[in-house]
């Protein structure tokens, strides 16, 4: 499979390629024919973004974990006042998808945002049933050491912020985690080691966040900047199965060099302490970050991330992207090396389906090493 999916990926970026060479030699040579052609892709394309804000959209994706993805998405940002003409547009989503594996994935979410930005509340409710795929815990694993590890997974996680000066936002949250059915291999590393977490069990957590957020836009940022911190505190008192802390920092800054052209750049940290169970470590891998890698993968107490993304205007509602990343995860924040980095590439192609509040589609392919690649469909940026 990785291989036929090596020789298609190949194969449609030459197409696709040589599609856009063929739109840049034709569209110098006629001048009329250009402004005639981009009025009638205008008027087309009105009737489809108006289209998009009613059905959803399918899903076809592919990933080494899942295998084949089919399935249908939503996204739509909308203003929650018409009289509030200062509030950023809030947003709401879901998805539901299936794959060839048997993995199952029901996503519900959604930002509101209040009084001119001075209020907001983010929520997600997430149902997964999959196999998840384990090098093992810490940084120095082999691939060839895959472990197979199925659970279903409920999660609920519920966000309170309000601007207290400029740009800054303080909150608090809760979140729910549980997870059930959770199956290992009968000669399992999680079951000889005694791994925590490895019979399942729901976590219940509290925590706070602070946010520093001067983006132009939050689901397709061209200027401005993240930082975002936050605290969860996990206690058997409040009827968690398991007593930890998470601590988390996620940096973002974008440029905008000329025209539309973007450059973005994240650096991320998460570092757990406490009575961890293995599916809430610390994760390397998935849609947003180290894409290619299977989300998880790799996972540990602690764990660095960052990433640079080019982001090129190409025609219209078409973009393109290119990115490389790189990361690792330890023990700790003192067990932590500055070597044997794992590393992550790729490309993808963008296609705006809102152009009042600037919500692209992103169709992704991920790579990372020794073969490893996913393609990835989702509603705005990675990050």
């Amino acid at each position: 499979m990785c291989q036929i999916f090596d020789e298609m990926t190949k194969k449609i970026c030459l197409i696709f390629v040589l599609s856009l060479l063929f739109f840049q030699f034709n569209f110098g040579q006629n001048d009329n024919i250009i402004n005639d052609s981009l009025s009638k892709f205008d008027k087309f394309n009105q009737k489809a973004e108006a289209l998009f804000k009613i059905i959803p959209v399918p899903i076809i994706s592919y990933s080494q974990e899942a295998g084949n993805v089919i399935g249908l998405a939503k996204f739509n940002a909308f203003p929650l006042s018409k009289k509030d003409t200062i509030s950023l547009p809030s947003k709401l989503s879901g998805s539901v998808s299936f794959s060839t594996k048997g993995r199952i994935n029901v996503n519900v979410g959604n930002d509101l945002i209040f009084k001119e930005n001075l209020y907001f509340i983010l929520s997600t409710f997430r149902y997964k049933k999959q196999p998840q795929y384990l090098f093992g815990i810490g940084n120095n694993v082999t691939i060839d050491n895959i472990e197979e590890v199925t659970n279903e997974h409920i999660e609920f996680n519920v966000n309170f912020l309000r601007r207290v000066y400029q740009k800054l936002y303080i909150g608090f949250g809760m979140e729910i985690d549980d997870y059930i059915n959770v199956k290992t291999e009968p000669d399992s590393f999680l079951i000889e080691d005694m791994v925590t977490g490895v019979n399942g069990g729901t976590n219940f957590g509290l925590g706070v966040a602070f946010i520093w957020d001067s983006r132009d836009n939050r689901y397709n940022a061209h200027s401005g900047s993240l930082l975002k911190t936050s605290f969860i505190f996990y206690n058997k008192a409040l009827g968690s199965a398991y007593q930890f802390n998470r601590f988390e920092l996620d940096a973002r800054k974008y440029f905008n060099p000329w025209r539309k052209h973007v450059i973005a750049m994240q650096a991320t940290t998460t570092h757990l302490y406490g009575d961890v169970p293995f599916y809430d470590l610390a994760l390397l891998g998935g849609e947003s970050k180290m894409r290619g890698y299977y989300k998880g993968a790799l996972r540990d107490n602690f764990l660095i991330d960052s990433q640079v993304e080019y982001r090129l205007p190409v025609w219209k509602i078409l973009g393109l992207v290119g990115w490389v990343g790189t990361g690792r995860v330890a023990d700790s924040f003192k067990a932590m090396e500055f070597k044997d980095f794992w590393i992550s590439y790729g490309g993808g192609l963008r296609i705006k389906v809102d152009s009042e509040n600037d919500i692209n589609i992103r169709i992704d392919a991920g790579f990372g090493s020794n073969g490893i690649n996913a393609v990835y469909f989702n509603f705005s940026e990675a990050f």
